[in-house]
């Protein structure tokens, strides 16, 4: 795996962040194979890449002929096996449970080249814990991706225990080689872009919980103040209430410390259904949005 184009790389997930990643490699000169059990999921992948795209194009950011490449070198596959043969790269992207991703894990360890490099798209979760059964725990790490995926800069490069070097490298060189601006982290619950997001939102929850201002000016003093992007209740709405929470709960126990205690706020919104941006309603109204 090196910085230039034309390795293949396996996204296992169709969702939001798989999606993003496989545009992301597809545009940077690989190979690229989005993979999914459910087959309605990648129709809808593709056909939110091709938005992408077209927006890009006629924003003038993306060349027409790059786009008409990248979609060539773009495929799609329900079958894992079919999905992993021959790749450089295969990175993980189900929805953030632990069972689920070291199964997941251990599907792609058995059909994937054995050289390949094996990544999850984890924000949170413990990758020393989750490549803890594999059988070649050397060449796996975290590569957290941040959604817009072909937008946002980051990407954290998570070590560990067992993680080599050279794996640290290689994934080094493929995050640079997709336009993106890697820090190594080690492996902590949050890792360090999480940890600190998390605390801040959360916080800005309780606020208007406890009727300090409106989520709408929470955030223009987040934006405004301190130049934020985006202020972290619009964001929360994006990122979905339910990832928040369950992010939340997870560090909560990990670290033993009360400043991830979800608020009650957080819970109630969640078990009515307001999720944000993808339920249509969280601390901001999206209607055709979603």
């Amino acid at each position: 795996m090196t910085a230039d184009g034309g390795a293949k790389v396996a996204v296992i997930g169709a969702g939001t962040m798989g999606r993003g990643i496989a545009q992301v490699a597809a545009m940077a000169g690989h190979e690229a194979v989005l993979s999914d059990v459910d087959e309605g999921q990648l129709e809808r992948a593709m056909a939110a890449i091709r938005a992408a795209l077209d927006k890009g194009v006629s924003l003038g950011k993306v060349e027409a002929a790059a786009r008409e490449a990248a979609l060539t070198r773009l495929s799609t596959a329900t079958g894992l096996p079919d999905a992993v043969e021959g790749a450089q790269l295969v990175v993980e992207a189900v929805p953030e449970s632990m069972a689920l991703k070291r199964s997941v894990l251990a599907e792609i360890e058995a059909a994937a080249p054995e050289e390949a490099i094996l990544a999850t798209n984890t924000s949170s979760l413990s990758v020393t814990e989750m490549g803890a059964d594999l059988r070649r725990p050397g060449r796996f790490l975290g590569l957290h991706f941040f959604n817009p995926v072909h937008i946002m800069a980051l990407v954290e490069v998570v070590r560990a225990k067992e993680t080599e070097a050279s794996t640290v490298e290689q994934a080094l060189a493929f995050v640079h080689g997709v336009g993106k601006e890697p820090i190594v982290v080690a492996d902590s619950p949050g890792f360090a872009s999480s940890r600190l997001g998390i605390v801040l939102g959360l916080e800005a929850i309780r606020m208007v919980e406890a009727g300090v201002a409106s989520a709408k000016d929470i955030d223009k003093a987040m934006v405004l103040g301190y130049r934020h992007p985006m202020g972290p209740l619009r964001l929360t709405d994006l990122v979905g209430l339910d990832v928040r929470l369950g992010i939340a709960h997870y560090l909560h126990e990990s670290l033993d410390s009360e400043a991830f205690r979800p608020p009650r706020l957080l819970e109630r919104m969640v078990d009515e259904g307001r999720l944000g941006r993808k339920s249509g309603g969280g601390f901001y109204e999206w209607g055709n949005e979603r």
